[in-house]
């Protein structure tokens, strides 16, 4: 029994020291975290790409709007939450983070929205969609994403086009390859490539209303259309020329249509140094034309050449 009451009492002390020890750490961090002022802010933007819409100097003109850029501040009137709470509020931003350090200092950490396609839409629309599928508004960030433009509501950006290029983003040789898609009024498909001057045409996605049925009726879509094009391009272009068609229909399965540059649009897109060149030689044959024995410049000039023969002949007698 007395075994028992020494034992319990052990616990009791063990756990009153806890306790105290607790609470002796949180009021030595808050008079050290507390009772100073913020001497310095790290701020640190992040993203997977590298790339993105907002720099360091942008978090703090944002905080700096708002009164709550820290630095000055007693660190006891630094409140992180409110702090995360307001940059989040910008919409290019997906999650923010906020801490104090105990020597005066206030870390910063954002994570923007990776955006995966710039909409241009023809009824005037000019927006981002992410990763996540969420519509992001436009701004003037530059980057090598592709521009989707044509008949492009928001709901089939975020349903169809944001997939089909999350799929043409997956793999390395198209990402480098396609730098436009188009979509057509009957919701055809074109894709702009950044090499050779024609345009390629896969025909409708197919449409589901379940999500998931829908993102894998797409991939295998593009898949296959993808790889009867790299076909074409290997075996086809190659030997033809990457220029020599104007627009190529892989909508079919079973053929592939091409329909070759006019004539006209040949002789506008010809370099400005071969046209040179071109002239150049034309005015050289005709010079070579009339100079001649036969041309009637020719002619001339060798009937003027008989006459001063003449001439001489009479002078000399």
């Amino acid at each position: 029994m007395k075994f028992l009451n020494k034992r319990t009492l052990f616990i009791v002390l063990d756990i009153l020291l806890l306790v105290y020890l607790g609470m002796a750490m949180t009021s030595f961090n808050h008079e050290a975290t507390n009772g100073n002022t913020c001497e310095e802010v790290n701020i640190r933007v992040s993203d997977k790409n590298n790339e993105g819409f907002l720099s360091a100097e942008d978090i703090k003109k944002i905080l700096n709007n708002e009164n709550l850029y820290p630095k000055g501040y007693m660190m006891r009137d630094v409140n992180p939450r409110v702090i995360e709470e307001t940059l989040q509020k910008n919409p290019y931003i997906n999650v923010a983070q906020c801490s104090k350090t105990r020597n005066g200092k206030v870390n910063i950490e954002v994570t923007q929205r990776v955006p995966g396609v710039h909409v241009m839409s023809e009824n005037g629309e000019d927006y981002y969609v992410d990763e996540m599928d969420s519509i992001m508004p436009s701004s003037n960030f530059t980057s090598n994403l592709i521009i989707a433009t044509g008949n492009i509501s928001k709901w089939y950006a975020q349903n169809y086009v944001a997939t089909a290029c999350r799929y043409i983003n997956a793999d390395e040789t198209w990402r480098e390859q396609i730098e436009q898609i188009n979509i057509l009024p009957d919701k055809n498909m074109e894709l702009v490539p950044r090499i050779g001057n024609h345009i390629v045409n896969i025909g409708r996605m197919p449409e589901y209303t379940d999500k998931e049925k829908r993102i894998d009726g797409i991939n295998k879509f593009l898949k296959k259309k993808l790889d009867r094009l790299d076909k074409f391009y290997r075996y086809g272009l190659s030997q033809a020329g990457w220029n020599k068609y104007a627009y190529i229909s892989l909508e079919f399965d079973n053929q592939i249509i091409c329909k070759k540059h006019r004539k006209e649009d040949i002789i506008a897109t010809a370099p400005a140094t071969d046209e040179k060149k071109a002239e150049e030689v034309k005015e050289k044959d005709k010079k070579k034309e009339q100079t001649s024995p036969g041309s009637l410049k020719g002619k001339e000039q060798e009937g003027k050449k008989q006459e001063v023969k003449k001439e001489a002949k009479k002078t000399t007698g």
